[in-house]
């Protein structure tokens, strides 16, 4: 089921919704881009038409023959000056600086010594001369205009500041009456300027370059125009600046200009971002929406399925319960309960009618073969082979033979502990008694042929095992090591206790166990034959598997001629 819904429900959503968002920002991103190159193209006209005012302006002054007369005039007396100035030059200048409102000054710098340099008549001096709208001039053709920046006419013309922008011209129309040098400059309102480029259409900042590429004006506060010029080029700009531009063509004054606007992406796309919320709450809701069907269907089937694996390892434990027929639906999951407490009842059925009549036929068995075991115990009267060997031993005493004495008593205890079954489990401690009575019996009869050295970890002197688990492997070394050597040898055994374990481990310096012989003990642990008969080692092993299971360990080490070593580990069940 969520495979089915990450495939068919959750990726194509996913993918619909990223397809949808990323076509919305590219249309909106084009359209945005769209506004903004309109808003450059607007501020590109508008600019041109306060411009193309002030050259209508200076057309008028360039064509105007009384103008140039009065300029070219050498006046006898400045009387003379004055009424030529009130009579034409004053009332063209009020009649064209009202209407314009984009022109700020108008100013025509003359060298002619016999007028009055003032109300827009400027004298033409070495230091005009320096100004850069003059260097300007001269560097251009002769009869045509110029559109420079220059500094305002009340700013003294000495600080540098380039705050403001001209047009300036040669009056020279009239070539056969240029006694003097005469030329127009029409300053343009700064303030109409900055009103053209603050254009709300356009957050970003504004450039007007020349056709150097050098930065005139611009809205960027980053940037000082009014002091230096800088090349656009070197200027920084954020990585996601997005840049329009607008040229001038075909405008003789304006050849090469350009308008360029920058904009960051975040502001191109911030009527996107307006409506992302929207995008991601409707995704939200196509998304979680079919996530809670599909996860309230799944619950279901999946309750169901674990309630069904729950009454199944009941079965597994013998505990035969039915699914309540009022939790069943009609659905397959339905069906497959249904199912299941049927089969439930066929197994409980047969357990019950075939399972356990086996189970009380062999216990019967059982039964009959444990009464035939203890009919042949009661014909052998252990009491009386005990009496036997306790009058031996008093007669030995009363004789003084005490060494007889104590290993008849030896006997008796090792015979009397085999005998005795009802108690199989002994703690390590009755463990070593019957070993240490075996010993002595054999040292008996070895004598110094046989020596033995005993360390017992007092910590598992207390730890519970099953009767007689270690002392065949002290027999095994004792008649199958020691007893072939002429010379004798030694068994030390040492018991200690390792966390949750308990490790006994015998070694003996006798004529040791070939190859074959080791890999028949270790055969004995993985054979599944039953005991039958056989004693010794493999009796252990067998009654290892049977009580332990795969949780004990065996080692066995041994060459012929270099004794063995056995090590057996066991887990601890009591103390």
């Amino acid at each position: 089921m969520l495979i089915v819904y990450i495939l068919c429900v959750f990726v194509p959503i996913v993918l619909t919704n990223l397809i949808f968002y990323s076509v919305t920002t590219e249309n909106v991103k084009n359209q945005r881009m769209k506004d903004v190159s309109r808003a450059v193209e607007q501020i590109k006209n508008e600019f041109r038409a306060k411009i193309d005012d002030a050259v209508a302006v200076s057309s008028v002054f360039f064509t105007d023959y009384n103008l140039n007369q009065i300029l070219e005039t050498n006046y006898e007396n400045p009387a003379d000056y004055v009424e030529a100035y009130d009579s034409y030059f004053r009332r063209i200048l009020n009649n064209y600086t009202p209407v314009y409102t984009s022109v700020q000054n108008i100013k025509i710098y003359v060298n002619n010594p016999t007028m009055l340099h003032s109300g827009g008549i400027g004298n033409l001096t070495e230091e005009v001369k320096r100004t850069n709208w003059y260097q300007a001039l001269h560097q251009s053709k002769s009869s045509q205009l110029i559109f420079v920046r220059t500094s305002k006419e009340d700013s003294s013309m000495s600080k540098g500041v380039l705050d403001s922008f001209s047009v300036v011209q040669r009056m020279n129309y009239y070539n056969s009456q240029n006694r003097y040098e005469k030329v127009l400059k029409i300053e343009m309102k700064t303030s109409s300027i900055q009103q053209i480029f603050q254009n709300l259409n356009l957050q970003g900042n504004i450039y007007l370059l020349n056709n150097q590429g050098k930065v005139l004006y611009t809205t960027d506060p980053g940037v000082d125009w009014k002091m230096e010029s800088p090349d656009f080029q070197s200027l920084e700009f954020p990585a996601d600046s997005i840049q329009v531009e607008t040229k001038y063509q075909y405008v003789s004054f304006l050849e090469g200009w350009r308008i360029v606007g920058t904009i960051s992406e975040e502001e191109v796309l911030r009527e996107l971002h307006k409506s992302r919320d929207f995008i991601f709450v409707l995704a939200s809701i196509n998304i979680i929406l079919p996530t809670l069907i599909i996860l309230w269907i799944t619950r279901s089937l999946n309750v169901r399925l674990v309630r069904i694996l729950r009454h199944m390892k009941k079965v597994k434990n013998q505990n035969f319960d039915t699914i309540k027929k009022g939790e069943l639906d009609e659905d397959e999951i339905g069906q497959l309960t249904g199912e299941f407490n049927r089969m439930t009842l066929q197994v409980k059925s047969l357990i019950d009618d075939v399972y356990v009549a086996d189970i009380q036929k062999k216990t019967l068995e059982l039964e009959r073969r444990q009464a035939q075991l203890n009919a042949l115990q009661s014909q052998i009267n252990p009491h009386f082979l005990f009496n036997a060997l306790e009058t031996i031993r008093m007669r030995s005493v009363v004789k003084n033979e005490t060494e007889t004495a104590k290993i008849i008593h030896n006997m008796a205890k090792i015979f009397r502990t085999s005998l005795t079954w009802s108690k199989d489990r002994v703690t390590v401690s009755e463990e070593m008694e019957f070993i240490v009575c075996f010993l002595e019996i054999q040292k008996y009869r070895f004598e110094d042929r046989l020596n033995y050295h005993l360390n017992i970890d007092p910590s598992a002197r207390t730890c519970v095992i099953p009767k007689m688990m270690f002392l065949p492997f002290v027999e095994n070394a004792s008649i199958h090591g020691i007893e072939p050597l002429k010379s004798g040898g030694r068994i030390d055994v040492r018991i200690e206790r390792e966390a949750d374990e308990l490790v006994f481990a015998i070694r003996d310096n006798g004529i040791g166990m070939d190859e074959e012989k080791v890999n028949r003990f270790y055969g004995y642990l993985e054979s599944e034959e039953e005991i039958g008969e056989r004693i010794g080692v493999q009796n252990v092993i067998y009654r290892l598997k049977l009580i332990y299971g795969n949780r004990f360990q065996l080692l066995i080490e041994s060459a012929p001629m270099e004794g063995t070593f056995i090590k057996l580990r066991i887990p601890v069940d009591g103390s």
